[in-house]
């Protein structure tokens, strides 16, 4: 089967984590620092801003409390999300209010996210979908206009940028996910950007239960090392040496894995570009820059899940990301999102990663045209 994403590990990450191992500390330390920094360095920031958790999820989570949104302020959400991202909101007691997104990129835009703001509306949770950039000079002028709080989920956008900025650093905090399906990949883990750096020193203390005080090792101040204080009920999201091991190798392979991925972004253009059933992702603007972790392609003709379902007979693995959060019972919204449903019946992710080979990538073509051939 040819999967829709996959990892690339190799001996470096080995020899790495072994080094770990033969220290014989694999918790938080030196390395997990080194890579704080590193990955601070190359979203263009500093390690002021940046901490590490043990999940995107978490970071969903916790900027709920770091944002100060309290129980009955509405939070603004793309239909098109993760369901991580509507949990977050749900579970903080505040309201998760929908809108709706563009009909190709399935990004929201500023029109979008404004007709849902009112008087109670304090952030929006902004998805870049698959690390499409949004507009985000639309959006950050109007979160000014109505002092709205921007937490932005590029989980998917590691080397996305717009204008020259990386993904994650416009809004008051950013977050990218390291799991098992990404592009840099340590199993789990994930980082967090605050443009506020006391927003940063709060996380920081928010991830390890609140302590005021550090224990053990590292407080190398008190005479009593075993005493503490908490700042607030935090509790435990941290790195090890052994995720920032695997990490440290990731990071340094991003070019040549963005470099791979966008060849196989421009094979499928130009295999796929006559069918006419298809609507392939549109041309990004010069201000943009994608990391290339979906190739989504929309059905016209209503036969997307039978094209699935034939590719997947076929050993081609595919998907359909995000379920839209309007259609999750759990959360009980009703509305119109014409956009998001139009993406949710047509919409298919085919393959992408860096481990294709170019047989792969004709066979994935072949066996498109040959359902067109077959069905269309």
């Amino acid at each position: 089967m040819i999967n829709v994403f996959q990892p690339s590990l190799g001996k470096e990450e080995l020899e790495r984590i072994s080094q770990v191992f033969e220290s014989n500390w694999i918790g938080r330390g030196k390395l997990t620092i080194e890579f704080e920094e590193k990955f601070a360095e190359y979203i263009g920031s500093t390690k002021e801003h940046l901490v590490t958790a043990h999940c995107c999820s978490e970071g969903l989570f916790s900027s709920m409390h770091l944002c100060g949104i309290q129980p009955g302020d509405e939070v603004i959400v793309p239909s098109v999300s993760f369901v991580g991202a509507g949990n977050a909101v749900c579970a903080s007691g505040a309201k998760l209010v929908l809108c709706d997104v563009d009909k190709r990129t399935l990004n929201a835009r500023a029109a979008d996210i404004e007709k849902s703001v009112t008087a109670k509306t304090k952030a929006v949770i902004l998805l870049h979908f698959g690390g499409i950039p949004c507009e985000m000079d639309e959006i950050m002028k109007l979160a000014d206009a109505y002092s709205l709080k921007v937490i932005e989920d590029c989980a998917a956008g590691v080397c996305s940028s717009y204008r020259g900025q990386a993904l994650g650093t416009f809004g008051d905090m950013g977050m990218w996910s390291f799991d098992a399906m990404k592009i840099l990949v340590c199993g789990d883990g994930a980082a967090i950007h605050f443009k506020n750096p006391e927003m940063r020193e709060r996380a920081a203390r928010w991830f390890y239960f609140g302590l005021e005080t550090k224990s053990g090792y590292e407080n190398s101040v008190a005479q009593k090392w075993w005493e503490f204080d908490i700042s607030s009920f935090g509790h435990r999201s941290v790195w090890n040496d052994v995720t920032a091991a695997m990490a440290l190798e990731q990071i340094k392979k991003l070019p040549v894995f963005m470099e791979k991925r966008k060849a196989v972004h421009e094979f499928y253009n130009e295999a796929l570009k006559d069918i006419e059933w298809l609507d392939l992702p549109l041309l990004l603007p010069e201000e943009s820059k994608s990391s290339f972790y979906f190739y989504h392609i929309q059905v016209k003709n209503g036969k997307r899940d039978k094209l699935a379902g034939f590719l997947r007979e076929n050993g081609i693995y595919t998907t359909y990301r995000y379920f839209p959060l309007h259609r999750v019972p759990g959360y009980g919204i009703s509305g119109e999102f014409p956009n998001a449903d139009y993406a949710a019946d047509n919409t298919l992710c085919l393959p992408m990663h860096q481990n294709l080979s170019a047989a792969d990538l004709e066979l994935i073509a072949h066996m498109v045209k040959e359902f067109g051939r077959r069905y269309c």
